[in-house]
């Protein structure tokens, strides 16, 4: 069969047999051989290999986005660059279906100007409650399961989380049944569950909670008695009512009036996973005014959200997608080291990397910390794009993903050069390294590392932006 390729050795070459180094073009025709049949205009050309800066690296797409990938490296060498790189070849296709999570808005440059070649959404922070605007992402606490409300609200130290944990679960379930009922959604009242996302009003919940909490139960001879569950869900109630006061949490529990709606997640989900005429196919979400804290429950909540409706989807009607998780040590840490919340999180993301193929979601973990990401993803991941890494965990991390034959070959990754890269996986014939392009300057990310000695010589600080910033940091609010 012409054209050929395959890994291993059938027939081993002699002691005296000469060695050839391949390069120019037939370097390009071995390498290329998985992209043949894809037209010049449409193939992932991510950069020119080291050994030959002739010799266009062309990756397989569908290998690399079907069977999950990571690009790791450490600060400043390149990764903002590659994720960019890729999106930009990604556009050039009819229909490309990509969601970045951004987590500090570098990728913003990519869905402005003319050359924009992504729609831009932003998770609201406690200055966007009043906004209106179709760029906003609430995620109302009705999205959340039974299990991602609880994490954050139940303190499973106390004598009565049994109690109240019922008592919450049982008025959900009443509360999204009667919104049901109201909508006139009769099958879906058949068969719903207390985790099916289905609107309610938090202060109804809140008022059904308080009144078993002071409700006296009625003894012998009519005396009351303490009731079932008085005084055992006062605690609960306070921990909830903290939540809801907490403008860090207005995203979830204090979200516009039109996410009550009952068609408003179907609104949403066309805009992150549909089509909409004249807009682009990748969308960028800013989670920078989203505290640290409560980042994973965001993430987890919208991935969850993201993979269940594909689920759902028809398998005929369904369009691939992938989730770009930039600084993904940051929300998908090691399960030994994370607490209740960000466990529930690290789940969502974890079943995405153990069953997303089947139903077309996938992962493209991007991160400067290997060491600090969950073993379980990065263990699901078939492509591996290396930059330069120099922290001996680190470095250990990838080590161990590598099949042997190539375990040598992470001593290079200290020496790398910025936009140097290890690519190694499905995605391409043979373990290379390569130069990544430069993505376009209108479309480089905002992660650009400043000239510290220039910069000192040439400006000044701006007392003025200072005072901006400090406005900014109280109402925790850009606009």
């Amino acid at each position: 069969m012409e054209n050929l390729f395959k890994r291993g050795i059938e027939a081993f070459p002699k002691i005296d047999s000469n060695c050839n180094c391949i390069l120019g073009t037939n370097l390009q025709k071995l390498m290329n051989i998985l992209s043949n049949n894809i037209k010049t205009e449409k193939k992932l050309k991510l950069g020119n290999f080291v050994m030959d800066a002739e010799a266009n690296a062309i990756l397989d797409g569908n290998k690399l986005f079907q069977r999950h990938a990571a690009i790791l490296g450490s600060t400043g060498s390149g990764k903002s660059w590659c994720v960019a790189n890729i999106l930009e070849k990604s556009s050039e296709l009819n229909f490309a279906n990509i969601i970045v999570f951004d987590m500090h808005g570098e990728y913003s440059n990519l869905s402005e100007g003319v050359e924009k070649i992504a729609e831009s959404f932003r998770i609201a922070g406690p200055g966007d409650l009043e906004t209106d605007s179709d760029e906003i992402i609430f995620l109302p606490y009705w999205l959340l399961n039974r299990e991602e409300l609880l994490s954050m609200i139940l303190d499973r130290s106390d004598m009565n989380a049994p109690n109240q944990a019922s008592r919450f679960t049982a008025h959900i379930n009443n509360l999204k049944a009667e919104t049901l009922e109201v909508e006139k959604k009769k099958d879906v009242l058949k068969s719903f569950t207390v985790d099916s996302p289905i609107p309610f009003k938090i202060n109804d919940l809140i008022s059904l909670l308080k009144v078993d909490d002071t409700t006296p139960g009625v003894g012998a001879n009519n005396k009351p008695i303490k009731g079932e569950w008085q005084g055992k869900l006062t605690r609960f109630i306070s921990r909830l009512e903290a939540k809801i006061q907490d403008k860090r949490y207005g995203f979830m529990f204090q979200p516009s009036s039109k996410s009550l709606a009952y068609e408003w997640l179907e609104e949403m989900m066309c805009k992150l996973l549909g089509a909409i005429d004249g807009k682009k196919g990748i969308k960028i979400i800013d989670f920078s005014e989203v505290p640290s804290d409560i980042l994973p429950v965001v993430t987890g909540t919208l991935a969850r959200l993201l993979y269940n409706v594909q689920f759902w989807i028809d398998e005929e009607s369904r369009t691939p997608f992938t989730i770009i998780c930039d600084e993904a040590h940051l929300y998908l840490p090691v399960k030994e080291d994370a607490d209740s919340v960000q466990k529930q999180a690290l789940y969502n993301f974890e079943r995405i990397a153990k069953e997303g193929r089947k139903y077309g979601v996938s992962i493209l973990a991007v991160s400067q910390r290997p060491a600090d990401v969950s073993k379980t993803i990065l263990s699901q991941c078939s492509n591996f794009i290396v930059l330069r890494l120099t922290n001996e965990r680190d470095k250990g991390v990838i080590k161990n993903l590598l099949p042997d034959s190539l375990k040598t070959t992470i001593e290079y990754l200290p020496l790398l050069d910025i936009g140097e890269a290890l690519v190694v996986g499905d995605a391409i014939l043979l373990p290379s390294k390569i130069k990544l392009d430069k993505p376009k300057e209108s479309h480089q990310p905002l992660s650009g590392t400043k000239d510290f000695w220039d910069e000192w010589d040439t400006i000044k600080p701006n007392n003025d932006a200072v005072k901006i910033a400090i406005e900014s940091l109280r109402k925790q609010s850009r606009s």
